[in-house]
């Protein structure tokens, strides 16, 4: 593509959705609005006129295109348009990134997704503002998603939601202090501890050992944990919850926030997995409305940002905003991608449009869905009678158990998968979990009853139901024995050694199936018998062991100590 012939592209609100399927227009075409056209089109009519009204009629003209511009660049949320203005100039561009605005794009790649979501592809160029120090069309955006999300303030995240994690930990503990959390957390807020040098206080979350699934915490083990700190005369420095969980079970943020801030704990919400809630009655009340004091969101996930984008929430004012921004300066790229941060815009446009009604018919697919799996013999159906001293669980998440079926959660997705097209969210070793958003159709849920229908079919009176699927009576990690903390464990001298003789040493390294990302064993840990056998017993399952330096297990990591 020469530098002449390089077409000017509008980016639309939904440019995800329309990368290939909007026509290229040459820049010429582009400020030909109705409006405009009426105005330029009489000609004739002005051949006759003076040299000043001719002046007069081509300064209205431009007034007219310029006003029609601002009027459409108005109209679309303001990264988008920023972006929109920046990627249209007929710039001759020496800056990055090197495919030059698409000029020298991969052709593999366009291939596969077009040109234009690299004309988009722009670096941090004075119209689109600095994300670290944002003043225009980032800092209006990220205003207007504090607004809908109900922060005080919001920062847009390039990093996922580790990026946040990481950020609101680092904020709000320094090295030595302690961190109250679950010890079925994510992997980042243990990175995060590695990080900040905090001390993890673990809450060991309620665990049902049919699903073999780790729920949220209530507000008594929060209490317990923080009086037992005090008693050594220790504070903790923040509480660290993860609501909803991957399974969409919600912890009573409230009271639990209620607690934390009577002692001016600040509280810490990891809702990857909720970024959606609150926008419906049906739905469970978002973590900021129940009183969190730092929140972060994976607007991918359930929402509709590009992958790898997410968003960080602050309300009240017991953390310190500057360290928060300090905190985020030291862990995002100083090159943000803009068609993350235009697609979290984009994302709180879209949901920011009807937010009391964008998710009736996802909220519908999921409830149809869930009455009939329900009737399908030989397959449960997750709901609250399960982990029944929490409030709420996300009516978008529909988690199916298959050990009357004699089948494990990777055994029925295997199938699932091969006969019918159909690909789940999460993979458990009783259970398999299914994500409803708004992209969901009724041809899917319909596939997925169907596939459902047809499994219980072929092993509900098969000799295989007589194999029950086993089950577990406790958590694989509700043993833990603690010897470092994390960070002197992540910079300790370590050495490998069999999986028989790393037992009872110190763990060097984190070792976890995936997804969902929840570590079995944390480096500073003792290796337990317990953990090692889940551990074997899930990867011969199907799972995926990460973190490990030997996948297969016939090795292990250890502190040299």
């Amino acid at each position: 593509m020469s530098c002449s012939t390089l077409p000017n592209l509008s980016l639309q609100l939904d440019f995800a959705k329309k990368w290939t399927s909007v026509s290229l227009r040459p820049r010429t075409s582009t400020c030909c609005t109705c409006q405009e056209r009426s105005t330029l089109e009489p000609k004739k009519k002005r051949d006759g006129k003076s040299r000043g009204e001719k002046n007069r009629s081509v300064t209205e003209d431009k007034s007219l295109i310029s006003r029609s511009r601002i009027s459409q660049q108005n109209s679309l949320p303001p990264l988008i348009g920023a972006l929109k203005a920046s990627a249209e100039k007929n710039a001759a561009s020496f800056h990055f990134p090197g495919h030059n605005r698409g000029r020298a794009a991969p052709s593999s790649l366009t291939q596969l997704i077009g040109v234009r979501p690299f004309i988009h592809d722009l670096p941090e160029l004075p119209e689109l503002d600095n994300l670290f120090s944002p003043e225009g069309p980032i800092l209006e955006a990220q205003m207007q998603a504090a607004k809908l999300f109900g922060s005080s303030e919001t920062w847009f995240l390039v990093g996922g939601t580790t990026c946040g994690i990481q950020a609101a930990i680092m904020a709000t503990c320094s090295p030595g202090e302690h961190i109250i959390l679950p010890r079925n957390s994510h992997i980042s807020a243990i990175s995060a501890m590695v990080l900040s040098g905090a001390i993890p206080k673990y809450i060991l979350p309620e665990y049902d050992c049919k699903w073999d699934i780790a729920g949220g915490v209530t507000p008594s083990q929060v209490g317990k944990a923080i009086k037992e700190l005090q008693m050594d005369g220790k504070k903790p420095a923040a509480v660290f919850i993860t609501s909803p969980t991957y399974h969409g079970i919600c912890s009573d943020l409230s009271d639990i926030s209620q607690l934390c801030h009577a002692y001016g704990i600040p509280v810490i919400v990891d809702e990857a997995h909720g970024a959606h809630l609150g926008f419906h009655p049906q739905m469970p009340h978002s973590a900021l409305k129940q009183g969190a004091d730092l929140v972060v969101q994976s607007t991918h996930k359930v929402l509709c940002s590009l992958t790898q984008s997410s968003m960080l929430h602050m309300s009240g004012s017991i953390v310190d905003r500057e360290r928060i921004c300090r905190c985020l300066q030291t862990l995002q790229s100083t090159s943000p991608s803009y068609l993350l941060l235009a697609s979290l815009d984009a994302a709180r446009a879209q949901l920011g449009e009807n937010p009391g009604t964008v998710f009736n018919k996802a909220l519908e697919l999921a409830s149809e869905a869930s009455t009939i799996i329900k009737m399908i013999p030989g397959i449960s159906v997750l709901d609250l009678s399960s982990f029944n001293e929490f409030p709420a669980i996300d009516p978008l998440r529909l988690t199916l158990g298959f050990w009357s079926l004699g089948l494990s959660g990777y055994e029925a997705d295997d199938i699932l998968d091969r006969d019918h097209g159909v690909i789940s969210e999460l993979v458990g070793t009783q259970s398999i979990t299914f994500a409803i958003n708004l992209g969901t159709c009724r041809e899917h849920t319909q596939r997925l009853v169907t596939g459902l229908k047809k499994l219980s079919m072929s092993f509900l009176h098969s000799k295989i139901t007589e194999m029950r699927v086993e089950s577990r009576e406790h958590a694989p990690f509700n043993d833990i024995c603690i010897s470092l903390n994390p960070r002197d464990a992540f910079f300790a001298n370590k050495r490998s050694v069999s999986i028989k003789e790393s037992l009872g040493k110190v763990c060097g390294e984190l070792i976890c199936p995936y997804p969902p990302g929840i570590p079995v064993i944390i480096p500073g840990e003792v290796i337990t018998e317990k953990a090692l056998n889940y551990l074997l017993d899930v990867r011969k399952k199907g799972a995926v062991i990460t973190g490990a330096s030997d996948s297969h297990l016939s090795s292990i990591v250890i502190c040299d100590v």
